[in-house]
C-alpha cells in the first residue's frame, strides 16, 4: 500500500474510533415508582428528566428511564417494584413511601433514591438522616413539627373554628406522627380533634358528613399516600359540608382547596435527580444523607374562600407563595 493510501485508511479509523467509543457506551437504566399518572404526577416525571438532562444524562440517549404508575394499589405497587428490580436497574426512584416500602422489599441492593417520604427513619426505611445505612436516601416530605402549622393556619383562616376533624392514616408511623403534633398544640388554640381514617372513601364521606353535623368545624387532610388518593373526595366533601380545610400540597389547592402549606414537590424531585446522577457515577446511597426541606410554600385559593363565606386576612394573603383567583 502506498503511504498515502495507508494515511488515508488511518486517518479514516481515527475518525472513526469516537463513533465506536460511544456505540460501546453503556447505556444506564433509571426505574422510577411513581403513585399517581395525573397532571401533578406527570410534572414530577418532567422535574426528574430535565433534572438528569442538565446533568447530562438524555432519556433514549445514554440513559433509559422506565417509569411505573401504582395509583394508590399496594398490589400494583409490589407488583411494578418486583417489575423493577427485575430490569437491572443501576438506581431506582421511588415517590413516596408507599413505593419505597414495596421496592425496599423486592431488593436491599439495587441502589433507591426516594422523595416526598414523611418520615424514613421511623417508617424503618433508613437507619438515620445523616447515615442511612442501607441501599436507599433521598428526601423527607416535611418535618413533624410542620403539622402543628396546619392547625394554625386553619384558625388563622378561619378564626371561629373550635372543632376539626384530622383525616389520617393510622398504619403509618408518620400518620400517627402528623395527628400526635396536631393534638400536642390543639388545647392551645382551643380546638377539639376528631380523627378520620383516610383508609377508605366510604367511610371517610360517613365520618365527614357526620362531624358536620355540629358547627364550627374545620379539617386538616394530612400527608399520605390515601390522602393523595382521595384529595378530590376531599376537596368535594370540604365545599359540600362548607368545611374550611388545610391541604399538604399546592395541587389540592389548584383543584379548588383552600389552602396549603408544605414542601414544592416538583422541586424535590429536581433534587432527587441530582442523587439519582450521584448514583450513576459511582455514589453509594448509604454515604448520602437523607435531606430534610429546607422551604416551605404557602397556596391560597380566594375562590374557595369567598364560597366559604371567609375574608382571608391580609397578612396571610401577604405571607402567600401563591394567590389563586
Amino acid at each position: 500500500m502506498r503511504r498515502r493510501e495507508f494515511l488515508g485508511v488511518l486517518g479514516g479509523a481515527a475518525a472513526a474510533w469516537p463513533v465506536a467509543v460511544r456505540a460501546q457506551e453503556r447505556v444506564r437504566r433509571v426505574g422510577v415508582l411513581m403513585g399517581s399518572d395525573d397532571p401533578e404526577g406527570q410534572a414530577r416525571i418532567a422535574a426528574i428528566r430535565q433534572g438528569l438532562a442538565q446533568l447530562g444524562w438524555i432519556d433514549g440517549g445514554n440513559v433509559r428511564i422506565d417509569t411505573r404508575f401504582t395509583e394508590g394499589n399496594v398490589g400494583l405497587a409490589r407488583k411494578y417494584a418486583t417489575e423493577l428490580v427485575a430490569l437491572a436497574p443501576d438506581v431506582i426512584l421511588a415517590s413516596g413511601g408507599a413505593q419505597l416500602g414495596p421496592l425496599l422489599q423486592a431488593t436491599r441492593t439495587v441502589p433507591i433514591v426516594f422523595a416526598i417520604v414523611p418520615d424514613p427513619v421511623g417508617s424503618g426505611f433508613v437507619k438515620s438522616l445523616a447515615r442511612p445505612g442501607g441501599n436507599a436516601t433521598g428526601f423527607m416530605q416535611f418535618e413533624y413539627s410542620l403539622a402543628a402549622k396546619w392547625l394554625e393556619l386553619l384558625k388563622e383562616i378561619a378564626p371561629g373554628v373550635t372543632r376539626a376533624a384530622v383525616l389520617w392514616d393510622p398504619a403509618l408511623a408518620a400518620g400517627i406522627g402528623q395527628f400526635a403534633v396536631i393534638q400536642s398544640v390543639a388545647p392551645s388554640l382551643g380546638v377539639e380533634l376528631t380523627p378520620v381514617n383516610q383508609r377508605d372513601p366510604g367511610e371517610i364521606e360517613h365520618d365527614v358528613a357526620a362531624f358536620a353535623r355540629s358547627g364550627n368545624g374545620g379539617m386538616i387532610a394530612t400527608a399520605s399516600s390515601l390522602g393523595a388518593r382521595h384529595r378530590a373526595l376531599t376537596i368535594a366533601l370540604a365545599a359540600r359540608h362548607k368545611l374550611p380545610t388545610v391541604h399538604v400540597d399546592r395541587a389540592h389547592v389548584v383543584e379548588g382547596g383552600l389552602i396549603s402549606y408544605g414542601v414544592d414537590f416538583v422541586d424535590q424531585f429536581r433534587s432527587a435527580a441530582v442523587y439519582v446522577d450521584r448514583i450513576l457515577k459511582g455514589a453509594k446511597p448509604a454515604d448520602l444523607p437523607v435531606q430534610a426541606p429546607t422551604r416551605y410554600r404557602l397556596a391560597i385559593n380566594l375562590k374557595a374562600a369567598k364560597e366559604l363565606g371567609l375574608t382571608v386576612p391580609p397578612t396571610l394573603l401577604a405571607r402567600a407563595d401563591e394567590v389563586i383567583e
